[in-house]
Order: structure tokens, then C-alpha cells, then sequence
């Protein structure tokens, strides 16, 4: 396996995420600087993931907090903590209770999907040395949670009730996406968000965007 503090030799990375879209784009991204980093392998959910990992021992693992089988702290518990090996989330999601549980998981950094390519490739070697990466509000979320700030147990409740991909739509519609919108971002169709939407609302005993706008607020997921 590579050194990540290498200044030679690129720091080898594997992609999870289970929109192949996105992990293509990522990939090109990563391609760009061949210099600094190598994409060894990609994966779209806990299993391939595990295996991936087992494989090409990866410097650094871009993961995406939710995925199916179990989501991006399953792969860190199943993966491993091996020598050498990071976790960055890279992830559409900035909901504090993401965040701070995928940092206990084990993950090293926490960034958004909203990231340029230099500034991913510049958190992925700050993670292979040993650095803390977060985007500056999910900083934020950090620090709170370890003061007593955030109580997350109490969100985790109402959360439950929702699937990984409920929850990705809620967070979208209460921040004010049209369906369209959230529909691009997430690479699923109209018809499925409103589907989501249905769900969600039925799920939280909510009747509006504007009743779960307010439910959102209220728990700090915005």
C-alpha cells in the first residue's frame, strides 16, 4: 500500500457510492490529478464496498453516508480501521445527526457533494496524513455535539421511522427544492419523490411542505 504522506507516489482511493452517475463524475475528477491521486476501485453499497477495500487496501475511502445494506458507518465497522486506512464522507447530506454519527463511526472528514475537484483531491491528502477535513459549517456540528449542544439521540427517534432515502428527500423539500430539483440532485425520477414525499409526510404525522419545513427547522436538519 502507498504512504500517504508520499510526496511521489499518488494516494490510492476507492469511491463508494451507489449513484454510478456520481461516481463517474467523481472519478474523472480524480483522474485530472493522476499526480496526486489514484481511483483503484469503485463500489455501490456495503457489500462491494467491504470487498473493495479488502482487495486494494485503499490510502483513502470517499464514502457516501447513505447506502444500501446498512449505510457508510456499516462499511467502516465491517472494513475496519486497518493501518493507513481513511475514511472521507463525501456526501449530499448535511443533516448535524449525518454528520456527527458518521464521525464516531470512524470517518476522518466529513465534506459535501457541492465540492470542486481541487478542493476533494486537497481534503483526500489532508485525510491521508492524518488531518481532520470538514467543511466549515459541518465544523460547526462537531463542536456542538462534544459541547452538549446537539442532543442527537432525541432526533435519531423520529428519524428511525424513515428509510435512507426518505430522509435525503425530506431534508431537500424542507430546505425549499421543487421535486424537479430534488429529483436531479438525487438521480431518481419526479414520480419516485413524490412518492418519497407521501411517505415522509404520512411517516412524521405531518400534512405540508411548509408543517415539515418547520419539523425540520425545529430538529436542527436544515
Amino acid at each position: 500500500m502507498s504512504e500517504p504522506t508520499s510526496q511521489s507516489t499518488p494516494i490510492s482511493v476507492v469511491i463508494v457510492d451507489d449513484h454510478a452517475m456520481f461516481r463517474r463524475g467523481v472519478h474523472a475528477e480524480l483522474d485530472a490529478h493522476p499526480a496526486a491521486v489514484t481511483v483503484v476501485a469503485e463500489a455501490e453499497d456495503v457489500d462491494t464496498a467491504v470487498r473493495a477495500i479488502a482487495e486494494h487496501r485503499p490510502d483513502v475511502v470517499l464514502l457516501d453516508v447513505h447506502l444500501p445494506g446498512g449505510g457508510g458507518v456499516e462499511v467502516m465497522r465491517r472494513a475496519g480501521q486497518g493501518a493507513g486506512l481513511r475514511f472521507l464522507a463525501l456526501s449530499v447530506s448535511d443533516a448535524a445527526e449525518d454528520v456527527i454519527g458518521t464521525i464516531r463511526g470512524g470517518a476522518r472528514g466529513y465534506v459535501t457533494k457541492t465540492i470542486t475537484g481541487p478542493e476533494l483531491v486537497d481534503a483526500i491528502r489532508r485525510v491521508a496524513d492524518g488531518d481532520a477535513v470538514f467543511s466549515p459549517r459541518l465544523a460547526g456540528f462537531v463542536l456542538d455535539a462534544f459541547a452538549g449542544t446537539i442532543a442527537v439521540a432525541d432526533v435519531d427517534e423520529d428519524l428511525d421511522r424513515l428509510s435512507e432515502r426518505e430522509r435525503e428527500v425530506m431534508r431537500l423539500i424542507a430546505r425549499g427544492y421543487a421535486y424537479k430539483e430534488v429529483a436531479k440532485e438525487l438521480f431518481i425520477s419526479i414520480k419516485t419523490v413524490e412518492t418519497h414525499m407521501s411517505s415522509v409526510l404520512r411517516k412524521l404525522q405531518l400534512s405540508s411542505r411548509h408543517e415539515l419545513t418547520r419539523w425540520a427547522s425545529d430538529r436542527r436538519l436544515l
